[in-house]
């Protein structure tokens, strides 16, 4: 089973920082180049169900629940699940002197017929991407906020 948590401050307000980080259809943008196509098929109160395509052509669904008031977010792959046997996510936001600060935990089990890589392997790349993709959050999300408070 692999387990990881990564976090980053993020300073913006947390409304801007929930409701970017949470906008399915600019995930291309805000996972840099780990994602070509980011489609929302569904929205049901604070469900969202989407598809995400890598630059492999690989295609999986997933769902995601919102819960602003609660300062969180799950998610769950759905289908192929494969090379997980599961893929869970928790988002939390916590405010802190600074800004936000936004944590990525993941919890999965990788498929037993997936041979290719270690669980410790697949945890260390999950770590390496979490890092880089929360920089290019941070960065998206702060510049934003910034032309916000000049427009406002």
């Amino acid at each position: 089973m692999g387990h990881t948590c990564n976090n980053i401050i993020i300073n913006a307000p947390y409304d801007v920082v929930f409701e970017v980080s949470n906008q399915i259809e600019r995930w291309t943008e805000l996972f840099g180049d780990e994602y070509v196509k980011a489609e929302v098929l569904s929205r049901k109160g604070n469900r969202i169900e989407f598809r995400l395509t890598d630059k492999d052509g690989n295609s999986w669904t997933s769902f995601r629940l919102l819960f602003k008031e609660h300062y969180f977010a799950y998610a769950q792959k759905n289908e192929p699940t494969f090379p997980f046997k599961y893929m869970k996510i928790i988002w939390l936001y916590t405010p802190v002197d600074g800004g936000i600060k936004m944590t990525w935990i993941q919890d999965f089990e990788m498929d037993p017929k997936f041979k290719k890589f270690t669980d410790e392997q697949i945890v260390g790349f999950v770590n390496e991407h979490s890092v880089h993709n929360m920089g290019i959050f941070k960065s998206v999300i702060e510049k934003e906020a910034k032309a916000s408070a000049v427009k406002g």
